[in-house]
């Protein structure tokens, strides 16, 4: 049996999509299922950096070329790692930007899907899937 190319490739996006989609689905079920707020990147850089190397917040914030208080909101878990934060604890304590990225991202999405229900009553826009029928 032969099929048009048209009609495998839309067979193909259509598998393709539905993994996609499932995928994501999976994802936001595991990050709504979890209990346990994600660390905060504070947490990490006082539990893994700090307390090991005994070093000061005062300390930490000269060696990353900020304030005092920009370091201490952080580590405390009142102020985000911005990209440009990102950049400087990784150089610092030799991990990547993303990996602080992704701390301070979980971190947020999960803090937003439990603090705010409203984002469940967005509709879905139509797939392209859905459109190739």
């Amino acid at each position: 049996m032969y099929l048009k190319k048209e009609t495998l490739t839309k067979l193909i996006t259509r598998i393709i999509i539905k993994t996609i989609t499932l995928y994501r689905s999976e994802r936001v079920s595991k990050m709504r299922a979890r209990k346990r707020s994600p660390s905060h990147p504070g947490r990490i850089i006082r539990m893994d950096y700090l307390e090991p190397l005994k070093l000061t917040i005062s300390e930490m914030a000269d060696i990353l070329g900020v304030s005092r208080k920009t370091a201490s909101k952080i580590v405390n878990g009142h102020g985000s790692v911005t990209p440009n934060m990102a950049l400087r604890l990784s150089k610092a304590f030799d991990t990547t930007p993303e990996l602080w990225l992704n701390l301070q991202v979980n971190h947020d999405l999960w803090r937003a899907m439990r603090d705010s229900r409203e984002w469940m009553d967005v509709h879905t826009v139509p797939r392209l899937a859905d459109t190739l029928r």
